[in-house]
Parts: C-alpha cells; sequence; structure tokens
C-alpha cells in the first residue's frame, strides 16, 4: 500500500513507513492543491500536517483513499463531512503535544504577568522601565479553564503547582474527574466574574467561535488577563483589541489567529497584547512524537485494521478487534439478510447486544450492520466508515440496546428493522469463538450459516414439499449444501433456508414459487 507524506514531517515518522512490511512511502512537499489532485487517487494513505488543505475536491479525486492521518490534533484543514462520505478513516495525534501545549500556556501566563516581551524589548532599546513594567503573582490568584481536555488538565496541574486556585467551565467534564484534579466546575459566567487569568482549551466548533466577544468580556474583571493557545477564532480579535486599547482588561497572550499568519492587525500596535506564531506545539519533543504516533496509526490501520484517533469512526485496538471480529462478520451478514428480505425502504433499526458482548464497546457492530443493511441498496459504495453517515442521511432512525444477561446463550445480537409495510426480525450468536449462526427470522427459529447463495422458502408444512423443492434444484443441476429448518407447528407452516452451491435465476425462483403449498421464495445472498 502507498502512503503519501505532503507536509513536513520528522524523520521518525519517516522512518516507521520506510521500514514497514508492505508500505511504500513518498515524500513530496510543497505540492500546489492541483497537484495533490492529481496524484491522490494512487494512495491509500496520506499523512500531514497543518500546510496541506484536503478539500472536498481533492477527496473526491482520492479514488483509493483509506486513511488521512494529521500529525498534530486541529484538523481544521480537513474536510472530515466529505471524508466521511467517502469512507475515510480522518486520524488526529491528541497526545503527542499535549505537554508541550501546556508548557506554552504556562509560559505565555507568566510573560504575560511579569511583562517579559516588553521588558526584554525595553532592555534592548538601552531603556531601564522597572517601574513601568512592575507586574502581578500568579500566588493566590484564580485561573479559569475554558475547557478541560488533556491540555487543559495539564496546565491545571501546573497551575496547582504556582498555588493558583484552579476553576474550570466544561460542560462535558465528568464530576469524578474534576474533584480527582482539585479543579472547581462553574458555569461559563461564573468563571468570568471570578478569573484573575483565564486560558482557552476547547477546538474551534460553530458553538466556541467568538466564544470571547465584546459581551463576555463586559462579564471579565477588571484588568483580567486572556491566554489563546488553543484555535484562532474563538476570540473576537476586533472585540479583544477594543478591551485592550480602553484598559479594561489588563492584557491578552495569544498563540493563534483567526488568520494565520495575521499580518499586521490592530493588536500588534497595543504594548499589553503578547504573541506567538503557532507556537503550541513547537518543540522537537513534539514534533518527534506526532510523527512517531501518525506514522504507526496509519501504518498500523492500513496493515492491521486498527483504529486509533479516528474523529469519524470508533477507535478500535488491534486486540478488541480480534474478539469482535466474529460479531462483526454476523451482524454484517444479519445486516445484508434483513435488507434482501423486503424491497422497501428502511425507516428504523434497533440493535440489541446481550450477555457478553455487550461488556464491550459495541459502536464498532453497529456501524457493521448498518453497512450490511446498506450494501445490497449502494454496494460498494458503503463501508465500515461511512455506513452510520449514510443511514444518518438517509433518514433511517438507529436505537442501539444493551442487556447483560441473554436466557439461552453467551451473547446473542437482535437485530429489528422497521420498513415502510412492516417488519422483521433477525437474532444471531457465535458458536465457539468464530462462528457466527443465524438463530431467528421473525417468528422462526433455526441453526443457519450465514455465508453463500441461499434460498428462502416459506411453505405449507405438508408431506412431499421439501421433495419437490429439492426435484427443481437437481433437475437444473444445483447441489444443495446445507439446509436448516424452521417449525410453526401451530399454523402448520415451515421456513426453510437452503445454501446451494450456485446462484438461484430467476426462471428457477418462478418454478419454486409456483410449487403447490409455497407462499414465498426470497433469493439470499451473503
Amino acid at each position: 500500500m502507498k502512503v503519501l507524506v505532503s507536509d513536513t514531517l520528522s524523520e521518525v515518522g519517516l522512518k516507521i513507513f520506510r521500514e514497514a512490511d508492505g508500505i511504500e512511502v513518498d515524500y513530496k512537499t510543497g505540492l500546489p492543491p492541483e497537484e495533490l489532485k492529481k496524484i491522490i487517487g494512487n494512495y491509500e494513505g496520506l499523512a500531514i500536517r497543518s500546510a496541506t488543505t484536503v478539500t472536498a475536491d481533492i477527496i473526491d479525486a482520492a479514488t483509493n483513499l483509506k486513511v488521512i492521518g494529521r500529525a498534530g490534533i486541529g484538523l481544521d484543514n480537513v474536510d472530515i463531512p466529505a471524508a466521511s462520505r467517502k469512507g475515510i478513516v480522518v486520524m488526529n495525534t491528541p497526545d503527542g503535544n499535549t505537554i508541550t501545549t501546556a508548557e506554552h500556556t504556562m509560559s505565555m501566563i507568566m510573560s504575560l504577568a511579569r511583562n517579559i516581551p516588553q521588558a526584554t524589548a525595553s532592555l534592548k532599546a538601552g531603556k531601564w522601565e522597572k517601574n513601568k513594567l512592575e507586574g502581578r503573582e500568579l500566588f493566590n490568584k484564580t485561573l479559569g479553564l475554558v475547557g478541560a481536555g488533556h491540555i487543559g488538565q495539564i496546565v491545571a496541574d501546573r497551575a496547582q503547582g504556582l498555588k493558583m486556585k484552579v476553576i474550570v467551565y466544561d460542560p462535558y467534564l465528568k464530576q469524578e474527574i474534576a474533584e480527582k484534579l482539585s479543579i472547581e466546575p462553574v458555569s461559563l459566567d461564573d468563571l468570568l466574574t471570578r478569573s484573575d487569568f483565564i486560558t482557552i482549551h476547547t477546538p474551534k466548533t460553530e458553538e466556541t467561535t467568538n466564544l470571547i466577544n465584546k459581551d463576555t468580556i463586559a462579564k471579565m474583571k477588571k484588568g483580567a488577563m486572556i491566554i489563546n493557545c488553543a484555535r484562532g477564532g474563538i476570540i473576537n480579535e476586533k472585540d479583544l483589541y477594543d478591551a485592550l486599547k480602553s484598559g479594561y482588561l489588563g492584557g491578552a497572550a495569544v498563540d493563534v489567529f483567526e488568520k494565520e499568519p495575521p499580518g499586521m492587525i490592530p493588536l500588534m500596535e497595543l504594548s499589553n497584547f503578547i504573541c506567538t506564531p503557532h507556537l503550541g506545539a513547537s518543540t522537537f519533543e513534539a514534533q518527534e512524537n506526532v510523527a512517531k504516533d501518525v506514522a504507526e496509526q496509519i501504518v498500523d490501520f492500513l496493515l492491521n485494521g486498527t483504529v486509533k484517533n479516528a474523529v469519524n469512526v470508533p477507535s478500535v485496538s488491534s486486540e478488541l478487534m480480534s474478539i469482535l471480529k466474529p460479531y462483526a462478520t454476523l451482524v454484517e451478514k444479519m445486516g445484508i439478510f434483513h435488507t434482501q428480505l423486503v424491497d422497501s425502504s428502511i425507516d428504523e433499526v434497533h440493535i440489541n447486544y446481550s450477555g457478553n458482548v455487550a461488556e464491550y464497546d459495541v459502536k464498532p457492530l453497529t456501524s457493521a450492520a448498518l453497512k450490511g443493511l446498506l450494501t445490497p441498496i449502494l454496494k460498494d459504495d458503503v463501508n465500515f466508515i461511512n455506513a452510520s453517515f449514510i443511514a444518518k442521511n438517509r433518514g433511517i432512525k438507529v436505537i442501539e440496546s444493551k442487556s447483560n444477561t441473554s436466557d439461552d446463550f453467551a451473547s446473542l445480537i437482535y437485530i429489528k428493522v422497521k420498513y415502510r409495510d412492516g417488519e422483521n426480525v433477525i437474532s444471531g450468536t457465535i458458536f465457539g469463538n468464530t462462528m457466527p449462526r443465524i438463530l431467528r427470522i421473525n417468528d422462526f427459529y433455526l441453526e443457519a450459516i450465514p455465508e453463500g447463495h441461499n434460498l428462502l422458502l416459506h411453505n405449507l408444512d405438508v408431506p412431499g414439499t421439501i421433495g419437490r423443492i429439492a426435484t427443481i434444484m437437481g433437475d437444473n443441476g444445483i447441489n444443495i449444501e446445507r439446509m436448516a429448518v424452521a417449525q410453526d407447528k401451530t399454523n402448520k407452516r415451515n421456513i426453510i433456508l437452503l445454501a446451494t452451491d450456485a446462484s438461484i435465476n430467476d426462471s428457477m425462483l418462478n418454478k419454486l414459487g409456483n410449487l403447490e403449498n409455497v407462499f414465498s421464495v426470497k433469493r439470499i445472498e451473503l
């Protein structure tokens, strides 16, 4: 498989690609978009940093691309919805530069509090401005974190080492984590009014864009200081300029901008504004870490199917995948079976996992089931990555549930699909560790191997019916490899699932359907 590295990458990452059996790597940096578009169809993997912009046009041209890996955390330069529609995994490396970015945040806090850049420039200009450059202590001050992910938590730890009080606004932070870190969860308004220093640690989303604006700034303490080493655009730069110019805010330190490079924007004129050119992750150690991480992740995905740090599909380790793989095969086949039972649009899918399988993260299994349901309709246009995305776009409601016990089996998976004209139920399990079995089709219980060419017949349970079916098959040169029969004794009805050595043509299907006592015949390709 071929991987293109289109941005500058540390040698440690390139070495991993070059030494991986089955991987061929091309290192081509600085490609114009049109040139990248021309060659991207030759590659299964793409490794980038921040310089390459992966647009929808480039993704459309990526006919073989399976994975995009970003050496770093930010993915503003990748069209993730377009990649998801194409079934391309998008990964980042969120852990490789967390320490570096957190340390840069602390450097900015200290530089801002003690006027380090201004003092350096003043002294180099031959001045001695001790009184003008008086700073502030961090001891006993309140630091407000907007966001408490990996980086925010490290900043909290470092700030506590300086004896600062740390409060945090993060709607997704669990109470037990906050208690463990000895930080106080508060509302955004409470954080704004109480904090002496405010640091930003959130991604840029619709909700966080312009989060810090004239209205939120007005709620801050007079003289408060704000630091952003996260993403440009979270702070409104015009409103920040006005607050610094008027003296309402004591200072600001920024590593990221709405537009990069920002050029000589008005903020650059202010003495209480300090800045760096997006240096949060720019240390030797961080670049080594993210290069190593992205190379290992891409190689492991292409060669072993392991998904790690993906933003558009659940992450699955190779160990977990080895456990879930038989179940993924089962539910995919159950989904394929479901769609071939009826000619109608799917409205709702309910998947219940019971027994041992419910102990695991079953999101990959749900994706596999949806892939199976959509494959007879969309063929190769659907895969494990984009199945959930396609289902959502088609208005298919997906309900996932779990139960810890299964009455008769160690694990049991039940899939009910609602259509415009009704609903069907199929359930299945794994025999041993690797053998998928279908156990139920609606009200009929049987044991069937979900693979190959199959016929599903619904018939009256009377003598001779199975014999006449077998005669037609034999007369047409079709061998029956397996047969599973389920009875409804009350209504004297059967279903028969036949596995055959070849697909059944329409002529044979009509002959079987016209047999006396046969109600329906379905061709099921698994």
